[in-house]
């Protein structure tokens, strides 16, 4: 995809990777860009320092789907199309067997359904234009395992599940499909997680490179370009997946092992 001229939604744009996704899909040359997330005036303050692209920020709560198809028909209505819409909010626990029926529960909202709503809202119109893309945020996790935090890990399972799902199912139909998996990124969900002293936000920090959310940026865009199901911003991931794949067994030892080594 060649993000110039598109009309591009972002969920989960107040900070972090979806905000680097804003900035950098403007200087891409997009024609408009729709931001939402929870946090309202968060949303609003990174689409005020976007000047070069029109750009819409939008309170919206991705676990509500009347909010979600509400979103998705005021841009089609606004702008006459959606070109690619990223599914991009995401939350993390820190938490195992002792996580609540309520976390569990919000973290699937968060981490699968909102992935759900997204695809339900968007696909009839790319369906009927016979184009369109979409872009979801499903983290290395998704791949491989979020050590210390099972609500995580399963939902991004999931999430990459439902992602395949969709390219299958639609990539005849003219529907493009991405899953981004990076591995650690400087955002808060990292830095409040090694702040907590969680064993998976440790084991992330120690697994690879820590980048910063512009970089993803930029690896999304080199993937949009290239059309690429999974875009690892990481590359290890890529040799971490294969080793899984190839040797489960040894590669759940060492998993182990780096479990072990970090907790306190």
């Amino acid at each position: 995809m060649d993000l110039a001229g598109k009309v591009v939604v972002i969920t989960g744009a107040a900070g972090g990777i979806g905000a680097a996704l804003a900035r950098r899909f403007a200087a891409e040359g997009a024609a408009t860009l729709v931001l939402a997330d929870l946090d309202g005036d968060a949303t609003e303050a990174v689409a005020a320092t976007i000047t070069e692209t029109e750009t819409r920020a939008v309170a919206v709560d991705v676990t509500d789907e009347n909010q979600v198809a509400e979103l998705a028909a005021e841009t089609e209505e606004r702008y006459g199309r959606i070109d690619l819409f990223c599914a991009n909010a995401g939350i993390t626990t820190g938490a195992g067997l002792e996580a609540s029926a309520e976390t569990w529960a919000r973290t699937w909202a968060v981490n699968v359904q909102s992935h759900v709503y997204s695809a339900r809202a968007v696909l009839p119109g790319m369906l009927e234009r016979g184009e369109g893309y979409l872009l979801h945020t499903c983290s290395a996790a998704g791949l491989l395992t979020a050590v210390g935090d099972a609500p995580y890990t399963v939902t991004k399972h999931a999430a990459v599940s439902f992602a395949e799902w969709l390219s299958i199912t639609y990539g005849a139909k003219g529907i493009k499909v991405s899953a981004l998996c990076p591995q650690g990124v400087a955002t808060p969900m990292l830095r409040d997680g090694l702040a907590a002293g969680h064993i998976g936000a440790k084991v992330t920090a120690a697994g690879g490179a820590v980048l910063s959310p512009d970089e993803v940026a930029g690896s999304v865009v080199e993937g949009l370009a290239a059309e690429r199901f999974l875009i690892l911003p990481h590359p290890e991931v890529q040799k971490y997946y294969l080793h899984r794949a190839s040797d489960t067994d040894r590669w759940l030892t060492g998993m182990r092992g780096l479990a072990a080594s970090l907790e306190t």
